[in-house]
Formats: structure tokens, sequence, C-alpha cells
């Protein structure tokens, strides 16, 4: 399938998180005219600086997406960062289109929904496109990427890590397993990796080893797995000794201070083919 032309005019849907603001920053660096809409309680304020224009809404105020970025001349939308599930459960407020959109659906599985947001875009002229090529060095590289060389046997734990994740992904089950000498402690369920990721120490403790991909039917414009300076800080808190990504899929945001809170941690990061 041939990419779509780079856009002189981008709309951004921002979640949570550093994500939004890489994207509109590097968008900005090109000339590209950022349109955004952001989510109340979700979105850091400090996107307005990037963008030429930007509408706050509530999660689920769909048709208010597509009648923002067909007023300003959009042809090109990315979706970046995610949102809380607690925030959907306390302010979740859909509008008459996103009810008909999740009707069609027919599940609420973050993948499901993503895709269905997607078509309702594209059924309005409104390409949805990968942000990601605007970002440098952004993706997991393959190899030692911090920390100390990976044992033998830390690398196998993350060789059955990656091959769980795989064998559950096509149920739509989470990205982050975390596995220590052959045992699994915790498969990412709807809790989020944070939750799964302490659940894991509260029954195995320290020196796990987690693996973060992205499931095998992932559409990568809008959901990849990402890793950041948080991450880091919540496996230092957990004593965990490994990291795993999946290389040339997930992203690696703030990269600098991530990798350089790894290596303050003894904590490896390697990107796994």
């Amino acid at each position: 399938m041939t990419e779509p032309a780079p856009p002189t005019r981008l709309g951004l849907i921002a979640g949570n998180g550093t994500f939004p603001l890489e994207v509109a920053r590097a968008a900005r660096a090109r000339g590209i005219a950022i349109v955004a809409v952001a989510h109340q309680g979700e979105t850091s304020p400090l996107l307005e600086q990037f963008c030429d224009s930007l509408l706050w809404i509530r999660v689920g105020e769909l048709q208010r997406i597509i009648d923002t970025f067909r007023q300003a001349g959009v042809r090109q939308a990315a979706m970046a960062g995610g949102i809380t599930r607690a925030r959907l459960a306390e302010s979740f407020a859909p509008d008459a289109r996103a009810l008909a959109m999740l009707a069609r659906v027919g599940r609420f599985s973050d993948d499901a929904v993503l895709r269905g947001v997607a078509r309702e875009l594209e059924s309005e002229g409104i390409a949805v496109i990968d942000p990601v090529p605007m970002l440098p060095d952004v993706l997991v590289t393959a190899g030692l990427l911090a920390g100390p060389p990976p044992s033998e046997g830390q690398l196998a734990d993350l060789k059955l890590a990656f091959a769980l994740l795989a064998a559950i992904g096509p149920f739509d089950v989470g990205q982050t397993a975390a596995v220590r000498d052959g045992v699994v402690y915790a498969i990412e369920a709807v809790e989020g990796t944070d939750a799964a990721l302490r659940r894991a120490y509260a029954a195995g403790g320290r020196g796990l080893i987690v693996a973060k991909a992205a499931k095998p039917s992932q559409d990568l414009r809008f959901d990849r797995p990402t890793v950041g300076p948080h991450t880091l800080d919540l496996l230092g808190e957990i004593g965990a000794a490994m990291l795993g990504v999946q290389a040339h899929q997930a992203m690696i945001l703030d990269r600098d201070l991530t990798l350089e809170r790894a290596r303050e941690l003894n904590l490896t990061v390697y990107g796994s083919a």
C-alpha cells in the first residue's frame, strides 16, 4: 500500500503522556500545521505551545473531533497517547456518533475501539496515518540498549515472555508479561501495565524479566507498545532485572532520559528482534 504524502496540516487526537508532545514538536519542526483535539484530564496542557489550534473535549465526543478537523481542512490525522481506564469509567461521554460506532464495533477492547474511530475519520475523507516516521530514533533497535549484558537465563526468560505474548495476542490481551526463572508472574490485562507489574512483584518479588511487544494484529498507526522514563521508574520500584522491548515495533519516548535512568538503576534494556 502506498504511503500517503506528508501532510501540510495534521489533525492530532491527543491522549496522555509525552507522545502527543513529541509528535506535535516534530511536526512543527517540519513546517506542518497542527490542529489538535485534546482530552480533558488526560492531555498535558504543554501541548498547546506546539499547536496552531487546540480544542479540549471529553472522552467520547467523536463528532466534535470530526467537525473540528473538517472545518480546519484537515485531510490527515494521527492518534498519539492513551486514555486511562479510570478516565473511561469516570467521565466517558460518548455522543450519538460514538454510540453508533461502538454498536457497530460490538466490543469495547482498545484495539476494536481505535479501529472504529479510524474508520469514522476515514469515512469523512480524513486518512489516519502513523506519526512515528516523523520522529527520529524513537523506534527500538535490536540488541543491548542500556545496562549490563543479559545472562543466558535472562534471555531464555525473555524468549518465553515474548512467545507468551505472541500466543495470547490474538485474544487482544495486553502487551506486557513478567517472567523469572521460567515462571510467568503476570500478563497485562485490562488493569494496564503499571498494575500488572505491581501484581507480578507482589507474587514474585525482585529480579523479574519484563517483556513488552505489539499484538500480532495490532494496528501500529495508533497503538504501539511504548516505554519511557515512567516505565523505568516503575521497574526500579519493583526491582526488575531486565526490560525486553520488541525491536522495530515498540517506541522509547524521551530516549536519552529513559536509557540514562536504566543505567542508573543497573537495569538491562534489550531490543529483541
